[in-house]
């Protein structure tokens, strides 16, 4: 297996998907990519002057949730890594990135109850759209 693509957030399930990749990643000596995509701010004409961040200062903070994800986890050892910090819509980026991948892995949110059966909208997506095989991870309590 060559590459591993990851879809990150700042959620306990974006961290249950990294662990489950770092792990896979391992097992198959392949490459881990990971990828967060950050909103692109967008701004309404208002009666007053508002200051939006630069992209540096938005892929700053995007990159820092990869940063943090990992270092929840100890870190990635001497695995090959490769990030990208991108604006966009998740499902989006994700599906473009995993392009040439040899599996894509996403966290799905827990619920509970009937709505914890249910696929997030951008794992929806991720599973519909995806140029890979997709790996959703679940929390524990289902």
């Amino acid at each position: 297996m060559g590459r591993i693509v990851v879809g990150l957030d700042s959620s306990a399930e974006s961290a249950r998907a990294l662990k489950w990749a770092l792990d896979e990643a391992r097992l198959r000596g392949a490459e881990l990519h990971l990828v967060h995509a950050y909103p692109t701010p967008e701004l309404v004409a208002l009666p007053a002057v508002v200051t939006l961040p630069s992209d540096d200062e938005l892929r700053a903070a995007a990159a820092e949730v990869i940063d943090e994800q990992l270092e929840k986890l100890g870190g990635a050892d001497e695995m090959t890594l490769r990030t990208t910090v991108r604006s966009g819509g998740a499902a989006a980026v994700l599906c473009e990135v995993a392009d040439g991948a040899d599996l894509l892995v996403v966290g799905a949110r827990g619920l509970g109850g009937f709505r914890g059966l249910l696929l997030g909208s951008v794992t929806h997506q991720v599973v519909a759209h995806a140029p890979c095989p997709v790996v959703v991870t679940v929390p524990e309590h289902r």
